[in-house]
């Protein structure tokens, strides 16, 4: 049997276990035969990877089975394995068997933890199929299978209205997404008559200013189909406008934030991007819809980040900045350096909500920083993992020395590409590129100061407070003395060192296979390699550029929550509108809530009111079938029993007919 099989299916089948076997096979049996079928998928991952790497493996696709044949549509269920899949197999694997590893201590306390750990390996295997598949039918396949993955997780605790709505909103924004994707797919297929990701990659050059013909209008096909496309990825991976789903994903448990905005469903958009990027090539206005939408995604996220409380919100706004990186490096050409990105991002990143999840847990499910401070003494383990992030995140490193933690190589690498490409709007994407890692800067040391430095600002938390003395009364203990924050159990704490040591050392171990190696992509992406080289060449002000701005912005924060704590407080007295603004996400909820929401509630109520009310219970219940019930309940009066009764009704009868007859 083919690896790629194992790797692929054991989620399903542990899935499948977990989800059916339930209560019957208990707590500890689900959990045992998920988390250890992920990591079985991991370890088997890492050696394609390596092998690409080393450049000793192949492409190759392995055929599962026939799946349809309908006169000219002919497609197979095969899995393909290159170095775009390679890549993702090991991210996705490696982060989502430390999320089920990481979960046996965050869910321990939950009721329904068989659930749980079904609905993470199901999510695991949607996304596996996603990465692996030939054709875009198979793709799309995964894709909403990742989508219902994540309403089931992101609405896990069901009893919890915002949980519910949360789902339900993550699930429709989506949609909306996922129509541009599937009349992109419709239209690819028109266009090349094959749902073949090679053939179409391969037939995808020819069809370069090509036009059709649309409302009378003629247009570049390829532009078209390159931007219903990318409507899909804006969905999936929270660009500007689709964006509003994510921090509201936030309601479901940490490790779902973790397992859905470090390695999986966002990242989704990006991977199909650069899996098309040959068909994206002959689009140059989509790739420049691409970088613009990109690059203010990447700014507008940040702006939000530097004002939020709750602690995943804020990692949250920081995974859509960084998903923004990603797409205008894409747009601008980059694709390795767009994967390069994805691939380190999913460490830190990782690394970061896992890490907001000890907090949380050491905090008794307090989210709100105002009420941590000083946790560096009590839970130095998190402390370092956390440090660890912010400085990936951040981009700490230093070119002339060679050295860096991930994001110093990935995200500085976008920056340098954008700038080397040297148009009117790669510039544009430079500059905001440059002021989101300020304020990415900014808000993550804001984040780590608020938490682990300062007095500690638990014992205002009436949260804490009543969960710590409702623990305590449950156990018997002394509900009179102080609160101690404590450290996370090992089964958390393990997926932490894994993850630090990613975040510390993934960007230095591959930056160069990912950047200069064009024989690493083996024909699975388009490679731009005149513009690597330009990329080297840029000035070293703009090498430096990222390191200034993250200076600037850790001097910001320790200036503002450590040195000098007022200023925060007379930033918002001062700029009061601005911070509104800002802090209120841009009132995008509340744009869309009066554009789109409020009009369809209001069009169901008049549908409510004159279709069912006024014409079906009008007509129906309340109309003819009120005229029967009324003539029965008449006629029933009749039945009285009495014999002289029925015998005067005959009698009347009878007379009534004679006088018939006669008249």
């Amino acid at each position: 049997m083919h690896p790629i099989l194992i790797i692929v299916f054991a989620p399903l089948a542990a899935a499948l276990i977990a989800g059916l076997g339930n209560r019957i096979i208990g707590n500890v049996a689900a959990k045992s035969v998920t988390t250890g079928a992920l990591f079985l998928s991991a370890v088997m991952s890492w050696p394609i990877f390596l092998g690409f790497l080393g450049g000793t493996a192949t492409a190759e696709v392995v055929p599962v089975l026939k799946w349809v044949q309908s006169g000219a549509l002919s497609f197979d269920w095969a899995l393909r394995v290159d170095t775009m899949t390679a890549i993702m197999l090991v991210v996705i694997n490696s982060v989502s068997a430390l999320v089920h590893l990481y979960s046996w201590g965050y869910m321990e306390e939950d009721p329904d933890q068989p659930r749980f750990f079904a609905y993470l390996s199901l999510f695991t295997f949607a996304m596996l199929m996603l990465v692996t598949a030939d054709n875009l039918v198979q793709m799309f396949f995964g894709w909403e299978g990742v989508g219902l993955a994540s309403y089931l997780l992101i609405g896990f605790w069901f009893r919890k209205p915002s949980a519910g709505a949360a789902a339900i909103k993550a699930f429709v924004v989506n949609r909306v997404g996922d129509l541009g994707f599937m009349l992109g797919i419709f239209g690819t297929y028109l266009v090349f008559q094959t749902t073949s990701i090679p053939a179409i990659l391969e037939a995808a050059p020819a069809m370069s200013g090509s036009t059709i013909t649309f409302l009378g209008m003629r247009l570049y096909a390829m532009d078209i189909l390159c931007i219903l496309l990318f409507i899909g990825a804006m969905g999936k991976s929270a660009q500007l406008g689709l964006h509003t789903w994510l921090p509201d994903a936030m309601e479901g448990p940490t490790p779902v934030s973790a397992l859905i905005h470090a390695a999986t469903m966002v990242t989704a958009g990006v991977f199909m991007v650069c899996r098309l990027s040959p068909m994206f090539e002959t689009a140059p206005t989509a790739l420049t819809i691409v970088t613009i939408v990109g690059a203010a995604t990447c700014f507008f996220a940040a702006t939000i980040g530097t004002t939020q409380w709750d602690i995943k919100r804020v990692i949250a706004y920081s995974t859509c900045s960084q998903l923004g990186y990603m797409f205008f490096a894409a747009g601008v050409g980059a694709y390795g350096a767009a994967m390069f990105h994805l691939f380190t991002h999913a460490f830190f990143k990782a690394l970061l909500f896992l890490g907001a999840g000890s907090v949380i847990h050491a905090m008794h499910h307090e989210q709100d920083m105002r009420y941590y401070g000083g946790l560096r003494k009590h839970i130095p383990l998190t402390f370092y993992a956390m440090l660890a992030g912010t400085l990936a995140i951040t981009g700490l490193g230093v070119y002339h020395l060679g050295v860096g933690f991930a994001g110093f190589w990935s995200k500085d690498a976008i920056l340098e590409v954008a700038f080397a490409r040297g148009t009117q709007v790669s510039l544009t994407a430079f500059w905001l590129g440059v002021g989101a890692a300020l304020l990415t800067s900014f808000y993550s040391w804001r984040l780590l100061f608020l938490t682990f430095w300062g007095k500690p600002r638990w014992i205002e938390s009436e949260h804490i407070q009543h969960a710590v003395h409702k623990t305590r009364e449950q156990a018997g203990e002394d509900t009179t003395g102080g609160y101690h924050p404590h450290e996370s159990p090992a089964s958390m704490l393990i997926p932490l060192g894994v993850l630090t040591i990613g975040a510390v050392a993934a960007g230095q171990v591959f930056a160069p296979h990912f950047l200069d190696r064009a024989a690493f992509w083996a024909g699975s992406i388009f490679y731009n390699e005149p513009l690597i080289h330009a990329m080297h060449a840029v000035p070293y002000w703009v090498k430096y550029a990222a390191f200034i701005v993250m200076l600037l912005g850790f001097a910001g924060a320790y200036l503002a929550y450590i040195a000098k704590p007022d200023i925060p407080a007379k930033f918002v007295a001062t700029f009061g509108a601005l911070h509104q603004f800002v802090y209120r996400k841009w009132y995008f909820d509340e744009l869309y809530d009066a554009i789109f929401v409020k009009p369809a509630f209001a069009l169901g109520r008049w549908f409510w009111q004159l279709g069912d009310i006024g014409t079906i219970d009008r007509f129906g219940p309340n109309g003819v079938a009120a005229v029967i019930a009324r003539s029965a309940a008449a006629a029933k009066q009749v039945q009285s029993g009495y014999v002289y009764t029925y015998a005067l009704i005959m009698l009347l009868g009878l007379v009534a007919a004679v006088t018939y007859v006669l008249l």
